[in-house]
């Protein structure tokens, strides 16, 4: 049941993504036209306290109309590494530079419609460095117990799979 993607034709392209439409052969030998959205790679960052808190942010979603808690997140630079952009992105949207990050995963949130890649990051501590430089990002940042997060994603309260799944991955690691 292999697809094949014989040639892609750019529709719309900008800096953030590009719209292609792609010639697909199906394993029946049919043809298919089907859109993908390329997509830079995305670095999200949390850390976790002491007291098995983590460090989230509370946004706005207005593509989506809604509101969830998230890590730290953006895309990686043209030609910087991908754990540098999760620290730069963490320290930006919340204030707090990361120790060293580990590798938590790295997911695929839509891979029938995007390449897209988000590569998630977790530290065991942080230090303040202030208000945060992207503050706009988000209304507010907490430390939320650990053991929350499952009745949170329960309640609708972590909208994003990318996000829930990295949240559930840490508590699994760190309380079993």
């Amino acid at each position: 049941m292999h697809w094949v993607n014989l040639s892609e034709q750019a529709v719309y392209a900008n800096r953030w993504f590009r719209v292609n439409l792609a010639d697909v052969v199906l394993p029946d030998g049919r043809h298919l036209d089907h859109f993908v959205i390329r997509l830079r790679p995305v670095a999200a960052a949390t850390v976790v306290n002491e007291a098995n808190e983590v460090l989230l942010l509370w946004r706005h979603r207005f593509i989506t109309d809604s509101w969830g808690w998230e890590l730290a997140a953006g895309v990686v630079e043209d030609g910087e590494e991908v754990a540098v952009a999760a620290a730069r992105e963490m320290e930006e949207e919340t204030g707090w530079r990361p120790g060293e990050l580990s590798p938590l995963m790295t997911v695929e949130p839509a891979n029938g419609l995007t390449d897209a890649r988000h590569h998630l990051f977790w530290a065991r501590e942080a230090t303040y460095t202030g208000p945060p430089a992207d503050g706009f990002e988000s209304s507010r940042r907490e430390w939320i117990p650990l053991k929350l997060v499952p009745d949170m994603i329960a309640r609708g309260e972590v909208p994003a799979a990318n996000m829930a799944a990295g949240l559930l991955m840490l508590r699994h690691m760190l309380l079993g």
